[in-house]
Protein backbone atom coordinates (compact mmCIF):
# COMPACT_ATOMS: atom_id res chain seq x y z
CA UNK A 1 0.00 0.00 0.00
CA UNK A 2 2.98 2.03 0.21
CA UNK A 3 1.85 4.35 -3.17
CA UNK A 4 -1.92 3.83 -3.00
CA UNK A 5 -2.21 7.60 -2.33
CA UNK A 6 -0.71 8.30 -5.57
CA UNK A 7 -2.80 5.56 -7.23
CA UNK A 8 -5.83 7.25 -5.53
CA UNK A 9 -5.09 10.71 -6.28
CA UNK A 10 -4.28 9.90 -10.06
CA UNK A 11 -7.21 8.48 -10.83
CA UNK A 12 -9.54 10.88 -8.56
CA UNK A 13 -8.17 13.41 -11.02
CA UNK A 14 -8.49 11.92 -13.95
CA UNK A 15 -12.62 11.59 -12.53
CA UNK A 16 -12.85 15.14 -12.21
CA UNK A 17 -10.81 16.06 -15.62
CA UNK A 18 -13.82 13.52 -17.29
CA UNK A 19 -16.76 15.04 -15.15
CA UNK A 20 -15.71 18.55 -15.82
CA UNK A 21 -15.42 17.68 -19.62
CA UNK A 22 -18.55 15.85 -19.54
CA UNK A 23 -20.57 19.06 -18.41
CA UNK A 24 -19.15 21.00 -21.35
CA UNK A 25 -19.94 18.48 -23.84
CA UNK A 26 -21.90 15.77 -23.32
CA UNK A 27 -19.20 13.71 -25.07
CA UNK A 28 -18.98 10.32 -23.22
CA UNK A 29 -15.85 9.15 -25.26
CA UNK A 30 -14.34 11.96 -25.24
CA UNK A 31 -14.11 12.50 -21.27
CA UNK A 32 -13.34 8.98 -20.85
CA UNK A 33 -9.79 9.83 -23.23
CA UNK A 34 -9.42 13.15 -21.61
CA UNK A 35 -9.76 11.37 -17.94
CA UNK A 36 -7.48 8.21 -18.81
CA UNK A 37 -4.67 10.48 -20.28
CA UNK A 38 -4.75 12.98 -16.84
CA UNK A 39 -4.83 9.98 -15.17
CA UNK A 40 -1.36 8.43 -17.23
CA UNK A 41 0.26 11.64 -16.85
CA UNK A 42 -0.14 11.84 -12.90
CA UNK A 43 1.22 8.52 -12.79
CA UNK A 44 4.48 9.12 -14.85
CA UNK A 45 4.46 12.40 -12.30
CA UNK A 46 4.76 10.12 -9.30
CA UNK A 47 6.64 7.05 -10.77
CA UNK A 48 9.26 8.63 -13.67
CA UNK A 49 12.92 9.52 -13.01
CA UNK A 50 12.17 13.19 -13.30
CA UNK A 51 9.24 14.24 -10.73
CA UNK A 52 7.68 17.51 -11.80
CA UNK A 53 6.73 18.41 -8.39
CA UNK A 54 8.83 16.41 -5.78
CA UNK A 55 7.53 18.23 -3.22
CA UNK A 56 3.93 16.78 -3.84
CA UNK A 57 3.12 13.69 -1.83
CA UNK A 58 0.93 11.48 -3.10
CA UNK A 59 -1.82 11.83 0.03
CA UNK A 60 -1.65 15.51 0.07
CA UNK A 61 -3.07 15.75 -3.84
CA UNK A 62 -5.00 12.30 -2.60
CA UNK A 63 -6.88 15.20 0.13
CA UNK A 64 -7.23 17.77 -2.03
CA UNK A 65 -8.77 15.28 -4.79
CA UNK A 66 -11.28 14.04 -2.64
CA UNK A 67 -12.32 17.59 -1.12
CA UNK A 68 -12.70 19.27 -4.65
CA UNK A 69 -14.77 15.90 -5.72
CA UNK A 70 -17.39 16.63 -2.96
CA UNK A 71 -17.61 20.34 -3.48
CA UNK A 72 -18.33 19.75 -7.22
CA UNK A 73 -20.45 17.31 -6.07
CA UNK A 74 -22.39 18.73 -3.42
CA UNK A 75 -23.06 22.18 -6.63
CA UNK A 76 -24.30 19.54 -8.84
CA UNK A 77 -26.96 18.46 -6.44
CA UNK A 78 -27.21 22.23 -5.73
CA UNK A 79 -27.35 23.45 -8.99
CA UNK A 80 -29.92 20.44 -10.29
CA UNK A 81 -32.40 21.23 -7.60
CA UNK A 82 -32.56 25.08 -7.35
CA UNK A 83 -30.63 26.35 -10.12
CA UNK A 84 -31.83 24.05 -12.84
CA UNK A 85 -32.50 26.20 -16.28
CA UNK A 86 -30.77 29.15 -14.72
CA UNK A 87 -27.94 29.25 -17.05
CA UNK A 88 -24.16 28.30 -17.17
CA UNK A 89 -22.49 31.38 -15.63
CA UNK A 90 -24.60 30.84 -11.99
CA UNK A 91 -24.12 27.18 -12.79
CA UNK A 92 -19.92 27.54 -13.03
CA UNK A 93 -19.96 29.86 -10.20
CA UNK A 94 -21.00 27.89 -7.73
CA UNK A 95 -19.15 24.78 -9.09
CA UNK A 96 -16.06 26.98 -8.88
CA UNK A 97 -16.88 28.67 -5.35
CA UNK A 98 -17.56 24.61 -3.66
CA UNK A 99 -14.64 22.84 -5.53
CA UNK A 100 -12.91 25.71 -3.59
CA UNK A 101 -14.19 25.28 -0.76
CA UNK A 102 -13.77 21.54 -0.83
CA UNK A 103 -9.71 21.90 -2.18
CA UNK A 104 -9.28 23.88 1.45
CA UNK A 105 -11.53 21.36 3.06
CA UNK A 106 -8.88 18.60 2.25
CA UNK A 107 -5.74 20.41 3.16
CA UNK A 108 -7.30 21.53 6.46
CA UNK A 109 -7.79 17.08 6.34
CA UNK A 110 -4.35 16.14 5.59
CA UNK A 111 -3.27 18.98 8.10
CA UNK A 112 -4.73 17.84 11.02
CA UNK A 113 -2.53 16.40 13.50
CA UNK A 114 -5.03 13.86 15.20
CA UNK A 115 -5.36 11.77 11.85
CA UNK A 116 -4.77 8.02 12.13
CA UNK A 117 -5.42 7.08 8.70
CA UNK A 118 -1.56 8.22 7.80
CA UNK A 119 1.13 6.59 8.60
CA UNK A 120 3.45 8.45 10.63
CA UNK A 121 1.07 11.26 10.99
CA UNK A 122 -0.65 13.65 8.64
CA UNK A 123 1.68 15.14 6.24
CA UNK A 124 4.48 12.47 5.59
CA UNK A 125 3.52 11.02 2.11
CA UNK A 126 2.12 7.64 2.27
CA UNK A 127 -1.32 6.32 3.04
CA UNK A 128 -1.41 3.22 5.47
CA UNK A 129 -5.10 3.56 6.32
CA UNK A 130 -4.54 1.57 9.38
CA UNK A 131 -5.29 2.30 13.14
CA UNK A 132 -2.89 4.65 15.14
CA UNK A 133 -0.02 6.35 13.67
CA UNK A 134 3.41 4.02 12.96
CA UNK A 135 6.73 4.42 11.63
CA UNK A 136 7.06 5.91 7.96
CA UNK A 137 9.37 3.55 5.71
CA UNK A 138 12.07 5.47 4.22
CA UNK A 139 14.61 5.29 1.20
CA UNK A 140 18.00 4.67 2.55
CA UNK A 141 20.62 6.99 -0.01
CA UNK A 142 23.88 5.67 -0.04
CA UNK A 143 26.69 7.66 0.45
CA UNK A 144 30.31 6.84 -1.50
CA UNK A 145 31.87 6.25 1.85
CA UNK A 146 29.44 3.55 2.68
CA UNK A 147 29.60 1.82 0.22
CA UNK A 148 33.45 1.37 -0.29
CA UNK A 149 33.40 0.53 3.75
CA UNK A 150 31.92 -2.26 3.12
CA UNK A 151 29.80 -3.17 6.58
CA UNK A 152 26.35 -2.51 4.71
CA UNK A 153 26.61 -5.20 3.60
CA UNK A 154 27.03 -7.29 7.02
CA UNK A 155 24.32 -4.90 8.11
CA UNK A 156 21.95 -5.85 5.62
CA UNK A 157 22.08 -9.05 6.01
CA UNK A 158 20.93 -8.49 9.99
CA UNK A 159 18.12 -6.84 8.97
CA UNK A 160 18.33 -4.13 10.89
CA UNK A 161 17.75 -1.74 7.71
CA UNK A 162 14.37 -1.57 6.57
CA UNK A 163 13.05 -0.14 3.08
CA UNK A 164 15.18 -0.17 -0.02
CA UNK A 165 18.57 0.84 0.01
CA UNK A 166 19.02 3.79 -2.96
CA UNK A 167 22.08 4.04 -4.74
CA UNK A 168 22.41 7.35 -6.61
CA UNK A 169 24.09 6.78 -10.05
CA UNK A 170 26.04 10.33 -9.58
CA UNK A 171 27.02 7.89 -6.58
CA UNK A 172 28.23 5.53 -8.57
CA UNK A 173 30.44 7.15 -11.45
CA UNK A 174 32.08 8.43 -8.14
CA UNK A 175 33.19 4.66 -7.11
CA UNK A 176 34.08 4.25 -10.71
CA UNK A 177 36.10 7.06 -10.82
CA UNK A 178 38.08 6.07 -8.36
CA UNK A 179 38.41 2.13 -9.41
CA UNK A 180 40.32 3.78 -12.47
CA UNK A 181 42.44 6.20 -10.66
CA UNK A 182 45.90 5.59 -10.93
CA UNK A 183 46.51 5.88 -7.39
CA UNK A 184 46.55 2.04 -6.51
CA UNK A 185 45.06 2.47 -2.88
CA UNK A 186 42.61 4.50 -4.23
CA UNK A 187 41.72 2.09 -7.22
CA UNK A 188 41.56 -0.68 -4.73
CA UNK A 189 38.88 1.39 -2.61
CA UNK A 190 37.07 1.71 -5.60
CA UNK A 191 36.83 -1.53 -6.88
CA UNK A 192 36.41 -2.84 -3.50
CA UNK A 193 33.16 -0.23 -3.30
CA UNK A 194 32.06 -2.59 -6.87
CA UNK A 195 32.20 -5.49 -5.60
CA UNK A 196 30.38 -4.82 -2.02
CA UNK A 197 27.51 -3.70 -4.56
CA UNK A 198 27.62 -6.63 -6.70
CA UNK A 199 27.37 -8.94 -3.46
CA UNK A 200 24.92 -6.37 -1.88
CA UNK A 201 22.61 -6.91 -5.27
CA UNK A 202 23.63 -11.05 -5.35
CA UNK A 203 22.13 -11.53 -1.86
CA UNK A 204 19.17 -10.81 -1.95
CA UNK A 205 18.69 -9.62 1.87
CA UNK A 206 17.05 -6.28 1.14
CA UNK A 207 16.12 -4.51 -2.08
CA UNK A 208 18.52 -1.79 -3.81
CA UNK A 209 17.46 0.54 -6.62
CA UNK A 210 19.65 2.67 -8.77
CA UNK A 211 18.20 6.26 -9.58
CA UNK A 212 19.37 8.23 -11.98
CA UNK A 213 18.09 11.71 -10.56
CA UNK A 214 20.65 14.02 -10.64
CA UNK A 215 21.14 18.09 -10.03
CA UNK A 216 23.59 20.00 -12.99
CA UNK A 217 23.14 22.57 -11.04
CA UNK A 218 25.98 21.39 -8.69
CA UNK A 219 28.99 18.97 -9.21
CA UNK A 220 29.59 18.24 -5.70
CA UNK A 221 28.18 14.45 -5.06
CA UNK A 222 27.53 15.69 -0.94
CA UNK A 223 25.19 18.64 -2.11
CA UNK A 224 23.58 16.16 -4.48
CA UNK A 225 22.82 13.64 -2.32
CA UNK A 226 21.25 16.35 0.56
CA UNK A 227 18.75 17.36 -2.45
CA UNK A 228 18.13 14.05 -3.28
CA UNK A 229 17.41 13.37 0.41
CA UNK A 230 15.15 16.35 0.48
CA UNK A 231 13.01 15.51 -2.34
CA UNK A 232 12.62 12.18 -1.81
CA UNK A 233 12.21 12.25 2.29
CA UNK A 234 14.85 9.57 2.12
CA UNK A 235 17.76 9.12 5.10
CA UNK A 236 21.56 9.23 3.84
CA UNK A 237 23.48 6.27 5.29
CA UNK A 238 27.38 7.37 5.56
CA UNK A 239 30.45 7.58 7.29
CA UNK A 240 31.41 10.98 6.75
CA UNK A 241 31.42 12.98 9.19
CA UNK A 242 31.04 16.47 7.59
CA UNK A 243 28.38 15.33 5.43
CA UNK A 244 26.53 14.10 8.63
CA UNK A 245 26.53 17.58 10.24
CA UNK A 246 25.95 19.61 6.98
CA UNK A 247 22.99 17.26 6.42
CA UNK A 248 22.05 17.68 9.82
CA UNK A 249 22.15 21.34 9.79
CA UNK A 250 19.23 21.00 6.32
CA UNK A 251 16.70 18.98 8.61
CA UNK A 252 17.91 15.48 6.70
CA UNK A 253 18.02 12.65 8.36
CA UNK A 254 21.57 10.63 8.65
CA UNK A 255 22.30 7.22 9.43
CA UNK A 256 26.11 7.26 10.36
CA UNK A 257 27.69 3.94 10.33
CA UNK A 258 30.50 5.24 12.82
CA UNK A 259 27.98 6.10 15.27
CA UNK A 260 26.69 2.79 15.27
CA UNK A 261 29.52 1.11 15.84
CA UNK A 262 30.13 2.67 18.85
CA UNK A 263 27.45 2.77 19.98
CA UNK A 264 27.39 -1.36 19.19
CA UNK A 265 31.34 -1.49 21.10
CA UNK A 266 31.45 -3.31 24.51
CA UNK A 267 31.47 -1.42 27.49
CA UNK A 268 34.93 -1.55 29.41
CA UNK A 269 34.86 0.04 32.68
CA UNK A 270 38.45 0.78 35.35
CA UNK A 271 39.57 -1.76 37.02
CA UNK A 272 38.35 -4.56 34.70
CA UNK A 273 40.53 -7.38 33.52
CA UNK A 274 41.13 -7.90 29.70
CA UNK A 275 43.49 -10.53 28.08
CA UNK A 276 45.37 -9.27 25.27
CA UNK A 277 47.82 -9.70 22.61
CA UNK A 278 50.57 -7.16 22.47
CA UNK A 279 51.07 -6.28 19.05
CA UNK A 280 53.73 -3.88 18.78
CA UNK A 281 55.46 -1.15 20.98
CA UNK A 282 53.83 2.33 22.02
CA UNK A 283 55.21 5.75 21.02
CA UNK A 284 56.33 6.02 24.82
CA UNK A 285 59.26 4.63 26.53
CA UNK A 286 58.36 0.85 27.57
CA UNK A 287 54.73 1.03 25.86
CA UNK A 288 52.96 -2.01 24.59
CA UNK A 289 50.05 -1.85 21.80
CA UNK A 290 46.68 -3.90 21.36
CA UNK A 291 43.83 -4.14 20.31
CA UNK A 292 40.21 -5.41 21.69
CA UNK A 293 38.39 -7.80 18.83
CA UNK A 294 36.42 -4.50 17.73
CA UNK A 295 39.60 -2.60 16.54
CA UNK A 296 39.49 -0.27 20.15
CA UNK A 297 43.30 0.43 21.04
CA UNK A 298 44.92 -0.94 24.04
CA UNK A 299 47.70 0.52 25.47
CA UNK A 300 49.78 -1.59 28.16
CA UNK A 301 52.07 0.25 30.50
CA UNK A 302 55.87 -0.93 31.21
CA UNK A 303 54.54 -3.90 28.36
CA UNK A 304 57.18 -2.99 25.83
CA UNK A 305 59.29 -5.91 26.24
CA UNK A 306 56.23 -8.19 25.62
CA UNK A 307 55.72 -7.71 22.53
CA UNK A 308 54.49 -11.14 20.27
CA UNK A 309 53.47 -12.39 23.90
CA UNK A 310 49.26 -12.40 25.55
CA UNK A 311 49.47 -10.94 28.59
CA UNK A 312 45.95 -10.29 31.47
CA UNK A 313 45.44 -6.65 31.85
CA UNK A 314 43.98 -4.32 34.23
CA UNK A 315 42.50 -1.55 33.06
CA UNK A 316 42.93 1.77 34.45
CA UNK A 317 40.97 4.32 32.05
CA UNK A 318 39.46 5.22 28.97
CA UNK A 319 39.50 8.39 26.62
CA UNK A 320 37.27 8.91 23.90
CA UNK A 321 38.91 11.36 21.18
CA UNK A 322 37.49 12.32 17.97
CA UNK A 323 39.01 8.89 16.30
CA UNK A 324 37.61 6.63 18.74
CA UNK A 325 37.77 5.18 22.23
CA UNK A 326 41.32 4.04 23.52
CA UNK A 327 41.77 1.97 26.73
CA UNK A 328 44.80 2.44 29.01
CA UNK A 329 46.07 -0.48 30.98
CA UNK A 330 48.70 -1.90 33.05
CA UNK A 331 50.41 -5.50 33.49
CA UNK A 332 48.17 -7.65 36.15
CA UNK A 333 50.76 -8.75 38.34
Amino acid sequence: MKHLGSVLASILAGLVTSYLIFLETNELILTSIAGGLVFLVLIAMFYGEKKLFPEWKGDLIFCIGVGALLGIGTAFLIIKLFFDGSGRSISYLITLFLGFIGIKAGLAFYKHPGLSIFGGGAGTGELSFGVGSKDEVRDKILDTSVVIDGRILDIADTHFIDGPLILPNFVLREIQLISDSSDPIKRARGRRGLEMLNKLQRKGSIEVKITYSDYSDTREVDAKLIKLAIDTGGKIVTNDFNLNKVAELQGVKVLNLNNLANALKPVVLPGEELNISVIKEGKDENQGIGYLEDGTMVVIENGGHLVGKEVKVVVTSIIQTNAGKMIFTKVNR
